[in-house]
């Protein structure tokens, strides 16, 4: 799977160096012994981590993988999310984590994460942070990001599990077989053929144009494919070189996007799409579009942004 190394498209817009080495709390989830095996004894798969006891979280993450759900009580869209979360996060069974943190409780890690809206998920990798979305999104859209973070995971070393607490976790209810040209997308994704992923997403769209799921994941993964191989620092030299050059613009807000800066990357291009002839401006709007249906019509970013669009269009 080509997928970038742990942080690399966030590299610069995380610092996690400040809680490193705080003082942990009991509460926290016991670290992993230093051979990397898996922590004796039964650890919660779902649970609540601070700005002290980040620092067992980082640990931990050398071992398994770890999701950090940033949330707050007044946030409608969190908890939306969050249940979605921890039902995905619980059928795995201990393959990966779910640590929560209330903004408004840590100030620090909002700061350190750069949590600029919520709900925002990202994960930690052998203490590095992967960004994974921004805003609720669908069950099959986490499950298809979930194990794309397991295969980026394994291919760093870290293939731990942790036991789940109470023994062996209950069956969950057996699901429904995804239809055949979803389970097709979800293959290729996992195998890091996203070419293969968009044309079956695609397909389905043909056949069922409101297929919101095939919408939703055809979005994500062109947004994925789009940025393989992409070096932050060098797209921003470019564009900055290029401030009316659509391909160089357009690499950058790709970028921020995955690595949450939404609002960046919709200023961006609403100020390129303003910069252009009108003649020009037509796969701006395209490209504003599709990363709107990515961060979710509902999202108060996206309403701003369409806002100004149209402002702009009359």
């Amino acid at each position: 799977m080509s997928t970038p190394a742990p942080g690399s498209v966030m590299r610069g817009a995380v610092d996690l160096s400040s809680l490193r080495n705080r003082p942990a709390a009991p509460a926290a989830p016991a670290a992993p012994p230093a051979d990397g095996a898996a922590p004796a004894g039964a650890l919660p798969l779902v649970f609540d981590v601070t700005d002290a006891t980040f620092g067992e979280v980082l640990e931990l993450s050398r071992t398994v993988p770890v999701v950090i759900d940033l949330w707050a009580e007044w946030c409608g869209p969190c908890k939306q999310l969050s249940p979605v979360l921890e039902k995905v996060v619980t059928e795995l069974a201990g393959r990966l984590v779910l640590a929560k943190v209330d903004v408004d409780a840590n100030p620090q890690l909002a700061q350190g994460f750069r949590a600029q809206s919520i709900p925002m998920v990202l994960a930690l990798v052998a203490g590095q942070p992967v960004p994974l979305f921004t805003g609720a999104v669908p069950e099959q859209q986490v499950r298809d990001v979930f194990a794309q973070l397991l295969q980026l995971a394994a291919q760093h070393g870290v293939t731990g599990t942790v036991p789940v607490e109470g023994g062996a976790p209950n069956a969950p209810a057996e699901e429904p077989p995804l239809p055949p040209l979803h389970a097709e997308a979800f293959a290729a994704i996992e195998e890091g053929d996203y070419a293969r992923a968009i044309a079956a997403y695609e397909k389905a769209l043909a056949e069922n144009p409101r297929d919101s799921d095939a919408r939703a994941g055809l979005g994500q993964v062109r947004l994925l494919d789009r940025v393989q191989g992409a070096d932050l620092q060098a797209a921003r030299a470019a564009a900055a070189a290029e401030p009316t050059g659509v391909d160089a613009q357009f690499v950058v807000a790709d970028l921020d996007v995955v690595g949450g800066h939404v609002d960046d990357a919709f200023g961006r291009l609403l100020d390129l799409f303003a910069a252009l002839p009108s003649d020009e401006r037509a796969p701006v709007r395209e490209r504003l579009l599709e990363l709107f249906g990515i961060v979710g019509d509902d999202d108060a970013r996206v309403i701003r942004a369409r806002a100004r669009l149209a402002s702009l269009l009359f």
